[in-house]
């Protein structure tokens, strides 16, 4: 496949994300005052809550793969910012992976952590992308610049926003692990 083809497959996996949070945050507010959208919720986070920190686990593998192939095939030079979003996620593989083998709340609250973080700069990324004028010389290399966007899709997903997608989803999967789950303090 070439890079164009990838990173379209990325860019929909991204959506597919988001469309997953916006879903889950609709039916966490609505089901709030509808009882019949808390029972759907209640359903669904039965279902998914099992198994929903090894999901957390496998999105973070398919991120950290997304972006080894982005650097190591595409040969896209990752900026600084870049740098830390994937200092965010490569660990989540592991932690999120020993978090849903051995249900270890701590694991899983550290992974939500990190996941918080690498959400955070994603934004800070995702900003200097669309204002170039808020990157400064002590966050970002003057020859490899964080306003440089290397793909987008559908108008609006830039590298950054996918990591975005990739932590929100993350977060998400957390929070209903975190509801429905048995686990060891």
């Amino acid at each position: 496949m070439d890079t164009e083809t990838t990173t379209t497959f990325f860019a929909l996996l991204a959506v597919v994300a988001q469309v997953v949070v916006g879903a889950a945050v609709v039916l966490a507010v609505v089901g709030r005052f509808v009882p019949a959208v808390a029972r759907v919720r209640s359903r669904l986070a039965a279902f998914v809550g099992p198994q929903a920190v090894a999901l957390a686990a496998v999105v973070a593998l398919v991120c950290t793969l997304g972006s080894l192939y982005l650097s190591e095939v595409a040969d896209f030079v990752p900026c600084r910012l870049c740098w830390l979003q994937r200092f965010a996620m490569y660990p989540l593989v592991v932690v999120l992976g020993a978090a849903a083998l051995t249900r270890w709340r701590a694991l899983r609250i550290a992974g939500a952590v990190m996941a918080a973080v690498g959400a955070s700069i994603s934004i800070y990324h995702m900003l200097i992308e669309r204002f170039p004028e808020l990157e400064n010389s002590t966050s970002c290399d003057p020859t490899n610049p964080c306003s440089l966007i290397w793909v987008e899709h559908f108008g609006y997903l830039t590298i950054p926003a996918m990591a975005l997608s990739g932590f929100a989803l993350i977060l998400t999967l957390l929070a209903i692990a975190g509801t429905t789950t048995e686990e060891h303090p």
